[in-house]
C-alpha cells in the first residue's frame, strides 16, 4: 500500500476520533449544566417553599394591641330600678248580700280611716233580722212560762202534789227554754252584724285607686267567684320601694341607710327615704337581695306602682376596675378577656360585670390591674393560642366616677 495513502487514512482517523471526543464533551458539559440548573431550580423552589410556609406561619400569627384595666376612682352611687308601691293596699269586698244604694267616694279621693265609703241595701236581710228578733221574743215568753212552771212544781213536790217525773219534766223544759233564748239572741246578732255591714267603712287611711260598682249593681259577700271588690284602697303615706340589689353589693345595704328616688318626669327631684329591712337571703335565681326603702309622701308626689331610680351609696367589695367595651369577649361560658401573658400568649379569663358605664364597664372579678388585655380582640382567639403584640397600644378609656 501507498505510505501516503496510509498516512492520509491514519490522519483521517485521528481527526474523526478528536471530533467524536469534542461531541461526546459537549454532551457531557451540556448534561452537566442541564442537571446543575435544574439541582437549582429545585433548590430555589424548596428555598421560596420555605419562605412561603415562614410567611404564611407569620401572617397566621395574629398582631394586638394591648391596654391595662384602670381602677375606678372616687366615691359612686349605686342606681338601680325600682318600683313604687303603696305601704298598704288592699281590695275593699262586701260583707252582705243587696244591692248598692249609693256611693259616696270615687277615684283619687283621699279618705279617713273609719270613713263610709258605701250604702248597700239590704232588704232580705233586713227581713230576716225583723224575724230574728220575733223569734226572739217568742223564745223569751216561752222561757218565762217554763221558768214560771217549773218553780210552781217544785213547790208542789214538797206537798206530793205532783210526782217526781213531773218536776223532772218542767225544769228540763225550763232549761231548753233559755237555750233557745241564748241561740235566739245570737241569732239576732249576727244579723245585726250581717246589717251593719251594709255600711261600708274605709279601714285606715288612704286614696281611692278604684271603683268597680254603681248604683243598683248586685253585691255578692266575700271574694269568691260570684263576689267583686267594691274599691281598692290604698295608703300612699309612706310609700315602700322595693329593688333588688346585686349580691356584690349586698354586704353593703345596712337598716336604716339612706337611700333616694327619682323619677324622669320630675327631672331634678329627689325623694329620700331609708332602707327598713332586706330579705337576709340571696335569692338563688336572680343573685340579689330583695331591699326595702320607705319613702315618706306626705304631698302625694309620689304614686305607688311608678318606676322610679333608686340611688343610695354602696361600695361593692373588692377592687373595682374599668374596661373599655371593646376589650370584651362574649362567648357561651360567659363574658371574657384575653390576657397576654409573658409567653405572648392567650389566657382567657372569665370577667364578673357590675355596672354599665356606656363606653366602659365595671368589672369586679377576673382581672388585675397587672394584666395586659387585647383590645379589639378577634373572636377567633382562643386559649393559649400565641399572638405578635403590636408595640404601640391605643389608651384605655377614662374610668368614670359616678354611675348614672
Amino acid at each position: 500500500m501507498n505510505p501516503m495513502l496510509k498516512d492520509e487514512q491514519h490522519q483521517q482517523a485521528t481527526s474523526q476520533q478528536h471530533r467524536t471526543r469534542r461531541a461526546v464533551g459537549v454532551l457531557v458539559a451540556t448534561a452537566f449544566i442541564l442537571l446543575a440548573i435544574a439541582l437549582l431550580s429545585i433548590a430555589q423552589r424548596r428555598a421560596e417553599r420555605r419562605v412561603l410556609a415562614k410567611q404564611t406561619e407569620a401572617m397566621a400569627v395574629p398582631y394586638v394591641s394591648l391596654i391595662h384595666a384602670t381602677a375606678v376612682a372616687g366615691e359612686s352611687q349605686l342606681v338601680l330600678p325600682a318600683t313604687i308601691e303603696a305601704y298598704v293596699q288592699s281590695p275593699i269586698y262586701a260583707r252582705t248580700n243587696g244591692y248598692l244604694k249609693a256611693w259616696y267616694k270615687d277615684i283619687g279621693s283621699r279618705v279617713k280611716k273609719g270613713e263610709l265609703l258605701a250604702e248597700i241595701d239590704t232588704p232580705e236581710v233586713d227581713q230576716q233580722l225583723v224575724q230574728a228578733r220575733a223569734d226572739l221574743a217568742t223564745a223569751k215568753a216561752n222561757a218565762q212560762l217554763a221558768a214560771i212552771t217549773a218553780t210552781r212544781y217544785q213547790d208542789l213536790i214538797k206537798t206530793d202534789s205532783v210526782s217526781k217525773q213531773e218536776v223532772d219534766n218542767a225544769v228540763g223544759d225550763n232549761a231548753a227554754k233559755q237555750a233557745a233564748v241564748q241561740s235566739a239572741e245570737a241569732n239576732v246578732r249576727r244579723l245585726a252584724e250581717l246589717e251593719s255591714f251594709k255600711h261600708v267603712y274605709a279601714p285606715f287611711a288612704g286614696v281611692v285607686t278604684r271603683r268597680n260598682v254603681d248604683i243598683g249593681y248586685l253585691i255578692n259577700a266575700g271574694s269568691s267567684a260570684s263576689g267583686k271588690e267594691m274599691f281598692d284602697l290604698a295608703q300612699t303615706d309612706p310609700l315602700r320601694v322595693y329593688v333588688s340589689v346585686p349580691q356584690t353589693y349586698s354586704a353593703s345595704i345596712r337598716r336604716g341607710q339612706k337611700a333616694c328616688l327619682q323619677l324622669t318626669e320630675s327631672p331634678g327631684q329627689t325623694y329620700c327615704g331609708q332602707v327598713v329591712r332586706t330579705a337576709d337571703a340571696i335569692d338563688p335565681t336572680t343573685r340579689t337581695l330583695l331591699t326595702e326603702v320607705d319613702v315618706p309622701n306626705p304631698s302625694g308626689a309620689l304614686m305607688p306602682g311608678a318606676y322610679a331610680e333608686l340611688h343610695f351609696a354602696a361600695e361593692p367589695a373588692g377592687k373595682r376596675l374599668s374596661l373599655p367595651i371593646n376589650a370584651l369577649l362574649f362567648r357561651p361560658q360567659g363574658t371574657m378577656a384575653a390576657v397576654v401573658g409573658s409567653d405572648n400568649r392567650i389566657s382567657l379569663h372569665r370577667l364578673t360585670i357590675g355596672r354599665d358605664f356606656g363606653s366602659s364597664v365595671e368589672v369586679l372579678e377576673g382581672l388585675t390591674l397587672q394584666d395586659a388585655v387585647v383590645i379589639n380582640p378577634p373572636d377567633s382567639l382562643e386559649e393559649g393560642e400565641s399572638v405578635v403584640v403590636k408595640t404601640a397600644a391605643p389608651p384605655a378609656s377614662p374610668s368614670p366616677n359616678h354611675a348614672q
